[in-house]
């Protein structure tokens, strides 16, 4: 049974227009549509990437889901029970059973507390254990992320290095033993001598501590690593999903297509055709009714223009597209 599901979610964020574009010009209220009717589900222990360029909605998926940010329509699922709809009491609960490790290491973490301040705040927040009870679990999972107590317990945030501030902001997530992570592009903020331990460090401990996780990445060669299925994002729009290297091998997308082709391959004499792209990137202010990839796709027709395809999953852990062209062209 799934532990997460997103029904037809969308955010919407209003943009005001300034006094001159609102009294004179007469300009209505815009809208940036950065997540637009999203469908999808996550399983127990299951690994989940979404992965798409900037501004396609990634970060704002995750941040609804921790519940930072309240959906303007549909709803999210966990354990069957509505987050928007959660009392008090369960409210606390599910943030318990729901972290998010940020992209910044940096600007997540409180200048003002030492490492262990850090850790032990979400415990400590929520009222979870006793405070004997906290400190040991706060030195246990600093050594589970190669932390020494010893060593970095009294240390602030300036005067560590990028790789250990990113230890510890997963320490911090992961402290209360949460079922689902919410990894919004953990590796990005960290040099590439130093990603593939903290890879390796989120792998283990995803066995050992037995929670679910959606992953976001830019890098689809960490996500063909990680994740057992694998979504892509473009300007809001959910385009394709299925098991991830059926996604990556064999896209049904053009975006996914194009995405994958722009990948580079680490071999000079391996020379991959140019992706067929074409015009400019859609702006997410009031896009067009249509596929929101239509303006650039080599096989858009009229009805790609008119008509929002969603794409529709459920737990069959099949391979789906929000195209309805799929049948007439090899993509």
């Amino acid at each position: 049974m799934a532990i997460l599901r997103l029904n037809k979610v969308s955010k919407h964020f209003e943009v005001r227009p300034g006094l001159v574009d609102k009294y004179v010009k007469k300009q209505p209220v815009r809208f940036i549509k950065a997540v637009e009717s999203v469908n999808f589900s996550l399983e127990e222990n299951e690994v989940l990437g979404i992965a798409g360029e900037s501004g396609c909605g990634k970060s704002t998926t995750c941040m609804m889901i921790a519940g930072l940010l309240p959906p303007s329509s549909g709803e999210i699922l966990y354990n069957q029970k509505k987050i928007t709809q959660l009392m008090a009491e369960e409210s606390r609960w599910y943030r318990s059973q729901v972290q998010m490790i940020f992209q910044d290491p940096y600007e997540s973490l409180n200048p003002r507390f030492n490492v262990f301040d850090t850790v032990a705040e979400g415990p400590r927040a929520l009222k979870l254990f006793p405070e004997t009870e906290i400190a040991d679990r706060t030195e246990d999972m600093l050594k589970s992320v190669g932390l020494s107590p010893d060593k970095y317990a009294n240390r602030y945030p300036h005067e560590m290095s990028g790789g250990e501030r990113q230890r510890g902001g997963i320490a911090s997530a992961l402290v209360m033993e949460p079922r689902m992570v919410l990894a919004d592009e953990p590796l990005s903020m960290l040099d590439v001598s130093i990603r593939a331990g903290i890879l390796d460090l989120m792998n283990e401990l995803a066995v050992q501590r037995n929670f679910s996780c959606v992953y976001v990445s830019h890098d689809l060669s960490i996500l063909g690593h990680v994740a057992d299925r694998l979504m892509i994002m473009y300007l809001g729009q959910a385009m394709e999903i299925g098991p991830t290297w059926d996604v990556i091998e064999n896209p049904k997308h053009p975006y996914t297509k194009a995405l994958i082709n722009a990948v580079p391959v680490p071999d000079p004499r391996v020379r991959r055709p140019i992706p067929n792209i074409k015009g400019d990137i859609s702006r997410p202010i009031d896009p067009p009714p249509g596929c929101r990839f239509q303006a650039r796709c080599p096989h858009a027709d009229q009805s790609c223009q008119e008509n929002f395809i969603t794409l529709q999953t459920d737990c069959d852990g099949q391979h789906h597209a929000a195209c309805h062209r799929l049948d007439e062209f090899e993509v």
